[in-house]
């Protein structure tokens, strides 16, 4: 059987319109079922209680339950390996955040390829780190603080979320910059961190402002500066961390991916309640007192801002001398 070019037109056009109503159907019909919301670390740390503050008020507007499924180690990798693994069907999510792209370059070898097994979807908020201190530890300020350590070489625990977190390289910068020697304590999480940090065992935490937060307003923590180049409204009266370290400036920002293949349609959906969930404005001031200002956008520029923490943080990861086998 012939066809006359426009008889195949004609087929081509119905195929387009078949796509964009089967898309579209996709769409309106998503999600019909629970979603798996994957958190690389331990309960209680910064990815998690931004997840669950999001996914209480997603589960709302989706009409179905975001359920956060908590899977620490290997400094976020066996988070995000399930994740890269994972079904293509928009059911995983995944919390995207700085040691996704630091431990690009931090790591030798990784069982994925984060940029190209992982397709974005939107920013939530970028946060200040936030130098924090065991409430008795014998410094009041950051000047104080160094002179302590150099005059205790190595005596003065710096504990951190995991090895390659921004909560780690913040500290190494730290420890470069101010010339000191600090000895890296790695927890698979900061829950356990600050469990250890507020009973006196560690004595600093270069931590994610929103997981510290509360134990420095409940007085079981002392905050001696923030790791962003300006204070923070959060804590106005904590100073920056530069304006005892020139130069000094690092932050946490977060977001979320699916595995890639995800449906487009799919994608932008979660897209549009993820930007209109920012917006609102109880979940502005959610992330307000927490320290946070979100990041709504495009998938595409929320790739934009990973692709340049990557190549950021490589800088951090050569300049620090860090690397994990």
């Amino acid at each position: 059987m012939r066809f006359s070019l426009k008889h195949v037109s004609a087929i081509a056009a119905g195929i387009m319109v078949l796509m964009i109503s089967f898309s579209v159907r996709a769409e309106n019909a998503y999600p019909t079922r629970s979603i798996r919301w994957i958190v690389p670390y331990t309960p209680a740390g910064t990815t998690d209680i931004l997840a669950r503050i999001m996914a209480q008020r997603l589960s709302e507007r989706l009409g179905q339950t975001v359920v956060v499924d908590n899977r620490p180690g290997a400094g976020n990798n066996i988070g995000t390996d399930i994740a890269a693994k994972s079904a293509a069907d928009g059911y995983t999510w995944f919390l995207v955040n700085p040691a996704n792209a630091i431990n690009a370059t931090l790591y030798e070898k990784l069982p994925f390829n984060f940029l190209h097994d992982m397709a974005p979807v939107a920013g939530i908020v970028r946060v200040p780190n936030m130098m924090t201190i065991t409430k008795n530890f014998p410094a009041k300020s950051i000047p104080e603080f160094i002179a302590y350590a150099k005059a205790n070489p190595d005596k003065v625990n710096m504990a951190s979320s995991g090895n390659g977190t921004s909560v780690h390289l913040s500290g190494e910068l730290f420890k470069s910059m101010a010339g000191v020697n600090l000895t890296h304590i790695p927890y698979k999480g900061a829950g356990p961190a600050l469990i250890d940090l507020i009973a006196g065992q560690m004595h600093v935490i270069f931590d994610n402002m929103p997981s510290s937060i509360g134990y420095v307003r409940a007085g079981e923590l002392r905050a001696l500066g923030v790791t962003t180049a300006k204070r923070s409204p959060a804590l106005p009266d904590v100073p920056a961390i530069a304006e005892s370290v020139p130069g000094y400036e690092a932050s946490a920002w977060f977001g979320m991916s699916v595995p890639l293949g995800t449906p487009a349609a799919i994608v932008m959906r979660v897209n549009r309640e993820f930007n209109e969930t920012l917006q609102e404005p109880k979940m502005q001031q959610k992330l307000a007192d927490l320290g946070g200002v979100s990041i709504p956008g495009t998938p595409e520029q929320f790739w934009a801002l990973h692709t340049m923490e990557t190549e950021k943080w490589a800088k951090v990861v050569k300049f620090a001398g860090v690397k994990i086998q």
